[in-house]
């Protein structure tokens, strides 16, 4: 039968198949190399409907499933038409940013190492539930004798999971384009070079398709051994959304899953880089690095260095950079791991943990960040959407104010020194008191944020009362004060220090030593995102930020609805 254009059928009886219905699958493609920079794009979007996460790609031109013998995996060469191919299927996966696509690399040969018989099964992270495979019958119909050869033919050649269901995709090709985005080489079926052990070097965050080309390349040249350096600790200081950058060894995780998914027989090496060299100026196996046309004089750099340590200079293999059409306005024009970064702000980062002791209405969000970092700005943004807004900073002048819950107890604590003519304590006296002194200060918070505590409830109970769905509590000492108990969900705001500090400067007037060391009293972002379940940041033009608060609303609006 046909479903959206591609046909599915069972060779054996089983429950009907439901669209997007494997968490995982194997994509087996037929065609001749030639055809499919064509045939990729309208092929992936059938996958698509189909797969719901990781899509291991096989490019297996010729295969056929309609000959009496069982149809048996063959190498292709390494050529520069392949690597382009493989650039082409990643490249036009990017749009189906659900999928967590694999080109598996274990049939194609470098042109120095002879390889055996593809006999063996491939052991896959993730066992497909399904294959599917562009291969088309004459007819277009049903025909089970083809979906039993590629069960078959799947079974024996990768880790699948049981009772294997399989799907033959009959995309709309379209006319042929004049032209492709294929990288165009002097000869293109030119074979590419190989050598001994490779080496490369990236911050490899939030492995996306540009990394997978770049690693897909690095496994086509090397023969025996890949070095992987992984940016760390003052390498990463200067990235756009660092606190947002996964630890090391989750990236490292990450990268040795995919590498030992798509070319199992690498030995593959990942190590962590503190220095923009590592281990590529010191290391005498190395025989080539592969770059970027943003990195080709870091390459050159590595060179120089390994020349004065006495070692021979590496062979560079640039790669170009892969663009992003889909890039927005605040987002570089290639893809990368910045622009990943930046599209998780507003989003849920990880579910909030369920709050037994507080009403499920209104839903309170408690929304903190550092000194400069904008909170209040997007305090007043989710307010204009609708949202019950309580300042925590106003609470805490009101709770010390004549007649404030907190105010008998403060002058008694600090004495009368501390209040002026009028009777309202001066805060600049007070501060002076606690300033520079955590005992003294502790003395102060121990009355004064249980008080903040109480009004802000009283406000929660009015925002109730008034009928507001959603209560935003804004609270620059939200996390230090425990106040978490009394939110459903933390929001966090941050920005990056340099620019926290030039915004505190011109807003208060102060020295830049002195915002420096107000940031160094207050927790740091890296601290407060350990809780965060939104992120959110100023950064950028202001149109940026609202779109930023605008998803962040309609996405909670569809969780409270939902729950």
């Amino acid at each position: 039968m046909y479903r959206d254009g591609f046909f599915v059928s069972r060779s054996v009886a089983r429950p009907p198949l439901r669209m997007s219905a494997f968490r995982s699958g194997v994509l087996v493609l037929t065609s001749p190399l030639s055809a499919l920079s064509q045939r990729i794009a309208p092929i992936l979007s059938s996958a698509s409907r189909i797969v719901e996460d990781t899509l291991y790609v096989h490019l297996q031109p010729g295969l056929c499933f309609t000959s009496g013998a069982q149809p048996r995996s063959a190498y292709i060469n390494a050529t520069h038409e392949v690597c382009s191919l493989i650039r082409k299927v990643y490249s036009d996966a990017d749009i189906h940013s659900h999928l967590d696509v694999r080109v598996l690399l274990t049939n194609i040969r470098n042109q120095n190492v002879n390889q055996h018989p593809l006999s063996s099964v491939q052991n896959l992270s993730h066992p497909p539930e399904v294959v599917l495979t562009d291969f088309q019958t004459s007819d277009g119909g049903q025909y089970n004798p083809v979906k039993q050869q590629l069960e078959r033919y799947a079974t024996s050649c990768y880790s699948c999971k049981p009772n294997l269901m399989s799907v033959l995709l009959y995309p709309e090709y379209g006319l042929p384009d004049e032209c492709t985005d294929m990288e165009e080489t002097d000869d293109s079926s030119g074979e590419l070079d190989s050598y001994s052990d490779v080496v490369v070097g990236g911050t490899f965050d939030r492995l996306h398709n540009a990394h997978k080309i770049l690693l897909s390349v690095c496994c086509l040249l090397a023969e025996c051994r890949l070095l992987i350096g992984v940016s760390d600790r003052d390498l990463l200081k200067n990235k756009t959304l660092k606190e947002l950058i996964q630890p090391y060894e989750l990236r490292k995780e990450k990268l040795g899953q995919f590498l030992v998914d798509v070319k199992p027989s690498l030995t593959y090496d990942i190590v962590p880089l503190f220095d923009p060299y590592g281990p590529s100026i010191t290391d005498p196996e190395l025989k080539c690095i592969v770059v970027s046309e943003e990195t080709r004089k870091g390459g050159d750099s590595v060179n120089q260095k390994r020349l004065e340590n006495g070692l021979d200079e590496l062979a560079l293999h640039e790669i170009q950079i892969v663009t992003d059409p889909q890039h927005a306005q605040n987002e570089e024009d290639k893809i990368s791991s910045s622009s990943s970064r930046i599209r998780l702000l507003g989003s849920l980062l990880q579910p909030p943990q369920e709050n037994p002791h507080i009403p499920a209405c209104p839903y309170v969000i408690g929304l903190t960040g550092g000194s400069g970092s904008g909170k209040s700005a997007i305090a007043k943004r989710l307010k204009n959407l609708g949202a019950a807004m309580i300042d925590c900073d106003k609470l805490g002048h009101e709770a010390y104010s004549p007649g404030g819950v907190a105010y008998e107890q403060v002058i008694e604590e600090f004495g009368p020194d501390i209040v002026d003519a009028d009777g309202t304590i001066n805060r600049r006296i007070l501060g002076s008191c606690v300033f520079g002194d955590k005992t003294q200060l502790k003395r102060l918070t121990d009355i004064v944020w249980p008080a903040i505590a109480q009004l802000a409830r009283e406000k929660i109970a009015e925002a109730a009362d008034e009928g507001k769905a959603v209560c935003v509590m804004d609270a620059a000492v939200l996390l230090e004060a425990g106040w978490t108990d009394m939110v459903h969900e933390l929001w966090i705001t941050v920005i990056p220090e340099k620019e926290a500090i030039t915004r505190i400067i011109q807003r208060d007037g102060v020295s830049e030593e002195a915002a420096k060391s107000r940031l160094a009293n207050q927790m740091t972002n890296s601290q407060r995102l350990q809780h965060a379940n939104v992120v959110l940041c100023t950064l950028w033009e202001p149109e940026v930020t609202q779109n930023q608060v605008e998803k962040a609303w309609n996405l909670l609006l569809n969780r409270i609805n939902y729950e």
